[in-house]
């Protein structure tokens, strides 16, 4: 703290007084700042010099360049110390009082210390090795809270318990107050910070690069109307973690247009200018010094576009327009893209994220690399992993930098970005396979739109070389369904190779004179402009091998001629050296449906890398209770970096006593929940009942419907009973659900509306009691799966099979001890094999089926079971309120259509479900059954670390080796 004469304070904070002493010195040409250390090593010293020629040290002692740690040694008196300090001299907070709030700040302040030696560390280590180092780029990074898996992974969970109890805290109390990172959603988003948790774990040299959004996707509340969305307010009052580089900044333009210069080369110029600040947030690995980086890119102008004479004469709105266009690609997660104002922003924000994180990449590269710069050397320095297809501008960004800024032809650019980089698909659903409009990409990116005709160019002469022009039909197949552009002329090489008939169109009599023979299929051809300026489609009813040699008349029928698109998936594949699928069912179906083709052309591409969960953040540092039980009889505590351990469990699954303790734990946390419950939505449930439970995004592919259609059969069968029948017929279950329905989806949003109305009917019902019910939570988030999962007796994890790309909580709900019931999609195929066909409840159609099935029901052969057509009745009846559900319902009927027709199966697969739900009641009455089946789970759930995944990206995707921070 500095004086008015240049003074600084010289301070000490005892670890036995409550108060932070400080006295100060004056100095001429250095100045000093020196405190005791809150890790009780020798004393750290900052020598601040007023000439920038001498050098600065490092708070540690250093020996032999390199950091000694070997008196790191914390303890609660030193971190009670560290952390008034900080409530002290980096308040955010007014100084009366220290709450809750304040609590929280200056305890992640003090961890952030300790991250922070780490973390330079690291950095410095990658710098002077300058190994090959992978980039995990994502538009979500699902963070959760970030203090107790920091103090966790640094071992000192108890030192901080009982330094906050010195202050008068609870630790628990504390990290509560800290708000959930607004970075992601659902699975992707989790998946991507399970893995940056591997990666510093393992040692592995990686960092992940995504956007900071001011206001997340939304935070949720329920009201009788359903689903309301509101801003998040994480960073209201700033985050702890972050760090701001504001020396680390990068241009980002739009718009403009492309020109080429006297030297032949092409050059974007004008348009739209923005600027990227990267903010770092640090990822400490378990047991290591090792601390990774999360970037996140902030967007802004420089204060020079701040309209000043604009403002001064009133024109508020216009003075800031620059600085409003550029900061909104960072206020929101996935904006709404109904309008063309949204698509344009979502691809300012792909585009953002691309840029930015591919230009720190190179300059890094550069500075590693000094006065050598090898461009050849930068796939064998740099791995860049595109988490679906959002990042998929990579590639031409990639290549743009190359050829238009670092002077690379055409084959030496395309060859280096094909090596670098690689894409992992997440989906089979057509309509998470992006694709763009390439009117709005070329007007936003026009030098990008370019580069990727250029592509599609060279794929196409591929794709001839590949099958040749023998079978003309198959080559016109290939690439109608390779080519990266949708609805594009072919390149006037290629299609010499097709026949076209001579056409000739008389205006007097409107017919069309034919003059060659013609295929055997309907074609579509464009004639010259008419007289009202505009071009003239007209279809063409082909004769088979027939010769037309005279006027025949033909009806101009205009056709619709569909829209250009450039395909971001079909991209990814071309322009990558591996594409991946997340569990083994869907890579098959990625090799064999998703991208069949490309799998022809390029089947050593393909690989399969089965997603998986961080076991510390999962069972570790959230589920303590069973956490113990399993290292009591492991007999170690490895398991928590070689989950294989897990399967020790095996053996002891009919043991009383672990039984005993398995079910003591879960009832531990169930009480937990029960509260929880209380608190977020004002109902009143009983530990001893099942908790049976569906978290995850609100989808008709994941079928909560599917799941709320079932309670409601329960709950009318219920209804027609006495009070012992139910008794015998049914075990007390509390159904929860969670999660968000995008703001734009409207069937979504029924549905959760639909399970809040229910669960109104059935919680307030006085027959039903304990027996049965229904909850919503609301604002479903990573901190609150921490809190439901560990008390899960029963999972449903039941989409339509082959639509779920893998899952990963079906992961955590396995690792802790949680039963599951679902159909063979994403990775139920392994977990169902690892813990054993017989604790797991099976249902449902399987992925082969599911298109015979659906063409069943638009022949209009479907007959639905009549339990279904119940439950639909007793839904229109006005069992659940007076809302209209004709519209929810009416998805589930009919033969065809938009919206109808029951696409995802939900009334195929239903008898099948109730009736595993009954053996699911059958099951849970046998407690000891139960336990062991959950035990089961858990051991079996060994494989499905995100340690082993992380370790096969590294061996055969990115190439990299293992560096231990000493």
């Amino acid at each position: 703290m500095a004086t008015a004469n240049g003074a600084h304070l010289f301070n000490h904070y005892s670890s036995n007084s409550r108060f932070i002493h400080f006295t100060s010195r004056n100095t001429s040409s250095k100045l000093f700042l020196t405190k005791t250390s809150h890790f009780r090593r020798p004393k750290r010293c900052f020598h601040v010099n007023n000439t920038l020629s001498e050098k600065i040290h490092h708070p540690i002692t250093e020996q032999g360049g390199e950091s000694d740690l070997s008196s790191f040694a914390p303890d609660a008196a030193s971190i009670t110390s560290s952390i008034k300090y900080h409530a002290e001299f980096t308040p955010v907070f007014s100084p009366e009082r220290f709450e809750l709030p304040k609590a929280f700040f200056a305890t992640a302040q003090s961890v952030r210390d300790s991250l922070l030696i780490n973390w330079n560390a690291t950095y410095d280590i990658y710098e002077k090795l300058n190994m090959k180092q992978a980039y995990y780029l994502s538009m979500e990074f699902l963070q959760g809270r970030a203090l107790l898996n920091a103090i966790g992974n640094l071992e000192l969970t108890g030192a901080f318990a009982e330094a906050l109890k010195n202050l008068g805290h609870n630790l628990e109390n504390v990290a509560s107050q800290e708000p959930d990172a607004a970075l992601g959603n659902g699975g992707l988003g989790r998946l991507a910070s399970c893995f940056l948790d591997s990666l510093a774990t393992l040692n592995y040299p990686a960092w992940g690069y995504g956007l900071r959004y001011k206001y997340g996707l939304f935070k949720q509340r329920i009201t009788k109307d359903g689903q309301e969305e509101v801003a998040e307010d994480w960073l209201e009052i700033g985050s702890p973690w972050e760090v701001v580089r504001n020396d680390v900044s990068y241009p980002i333009k739009f718009y403009g247009k492309v020109s080429t210069g006297s030297d032949g080369k092409r050059y974007w110029i004008g348009g739209e200018d923005i600027k990227a600040v990267a903010y770092d947030v640090p990822i400490p690995g378990y047991k290591t010094r090792t601390t990774i980086s999360l970037r996140l890119w902030s967007t802004q102008v420089p204060s020079a576009d701040f309209d000043l004479s604009a403002f001064n004469a009133g024109e508020h709105t216009k003075a800031c327009e620059a600085q409003a266009n550029a900061e909104k690609i960072c206020y929101i997660l996935y904006p709404g893209d109904e309008s063309e104002e949204g698509k344009i922003l979502r691809l300012k924000q792909q585009y953002t994220l691309c840029s930015a994180s591919l230009q720190d990449i190179i300059s890094r590269f550069e500075r590693r690399s000094g006065d050598r710069i090898k461009w050849e050397e930068f796939p064998a320095k740099v791995a860049v992993q595109m988490n679906d297809t959002h990042p998929t501008l990579c590639i031409p960004e990639l290549m743009r930098i190359l050829i238009d800024l670092k002077g690379l032809n055409w084959n030496e650019a395309w060859n280096i970005t094909q090596r670098t980089v690689a894409y992992t698909n997440h989906t089979v659903l057509p309509e998470a396979l992006e694709k763009w409009s390439y009117e709005l990409m070329q007007k936003l990116l026009p030098r990008h739109v370019e580069i990727i005709e250029a592509i599609d160019e060279e794929l196409v002469h591929e794709i001839v070389l590949k099958y040749g022009s023998m079978d003309l039909n198959k080559l016109e197949e290939k690439l109608t369904t390779m080519r990266i552009l949708e609805n594009f002329d072919l390149p006037s090489s290629v299609a010499e190779l097709f026949i076209k008939p001579e056409i000739s169109v008389d205006d007097d009599t409107e017919t069309v004179e034919v003059h060659d023979k013609v295929e055997a299929s309907d074609k579509v051809v464009t004639n010259d402009e008419d007289d009202t300026g505009k071009k003239t489609s007209v279809k063409i009813e082909a004769a088979a091998e027939k010769d037309i040699d005279k006027k025949t008349p033909v009806s101009l029928e205009p056709a619709v001629i569909p829209p250009k698109k450039v395909r971001m998936a079909n991209l990814c594949v071309v322009g990558g050296h591996a594409v991946n699928g997340v569990a083994e069912i869907h890579s098959e179906i990625v090799k064999e449906e998703v991208f069949n083709d490309f799998y022809e052309l390029w089947p050593e591409k393909f690989q399969n890398k089965t997603n998986g969960v961080t076991p510390r953040r999962w069972i570790r540092f959230r589920n303590p209770p069973l956490s113990a039980i399993i290292i009591k009889w492991t007999g170690t505590e490895d398991w928590f970096l070689k989950t294989e351990k897990l399967a020790e469990l095996q053996k002891f699954a009919d043991k009383e006593d672990l039984q005993n303790e398995w079910r003591e734990a879960k009832r531990s946390n169930k009480i937990k929940v029960v509260s929880f419950l209380k608190e977020k939505t004002g109902y009143s449930v009983v530990p001893d009942a099942m908790f049976d439970i569906q978290v995850k995004r609100i989808h008709e592919y994941k079928r909560q419907l599917l799941n709320i259609f079932g309670i409601v059969y329960r709950y009318k069968k219920m209804k027609e009973m006495t009070a012992a029948e139910r008794k015998t017929n049914f075990v007390p279950r509390v159904c929860i659900f969670g999660g968000k329905a995008f703001a734009t989806y409207v069937q979504a949003k029924r549905i959760v509306k639909f399970i809040t109305d229910v669960g109104a009917t059935i919680n307030h019902d006085p027959e039903i009691g304990d027996l049965l019910k229904v909850v919503f939570v609301p604002d479903y988030n990573v901190s609150v799966a921490e809190l439901l999962i560990p008390a899960s007796d029963l999972s449903e994890h039941i989409s339509t099979a082959g639509m779920e790309a893998s899952g990963t909580s079906n992961m955590k709900f396995a690792m802790n001890g949680c039963i599951q019931i679902g159909t063979l999609d994403g990775a139920n195929v392994e977990i169902r094999e690892e813990v054993g066909e017989e604790n797991f409840f099976l249902f449902g159609s399987q992925a082969h089926e599911i298109a015979g099935l659906r063409k069943e029901r638009a022949d209009g052969k479907f007959v639905p079971d009549e339990r279904f057509e119940e439950v639909k009745e007793f839904v229109r009846s006005g069992a659940f309120g007076s809302y209209n559900y004709d519209d929810l319902i009416g998805s589930l009927e009919g033969n065809e259509g938009f919206g109808r027709a029951d696409y995802f199966l939900v009334g195929n697969d239903f008898p099948s479900y109730i009736q595993c739900q009954e053996k699911v009641d059958e099951a849970y009455r046998d407690q000891k059954r139960w336990t062991k089946m959950s035990i089961l789970n858990t051991a079996g759930s060994y494989k499905f670390s995100s340690d082993r995944t992380i370790h096969e990206y590294a061996k055969d995707i990115w190439n990299i080796e293992a560096v231990e921070i000493a």
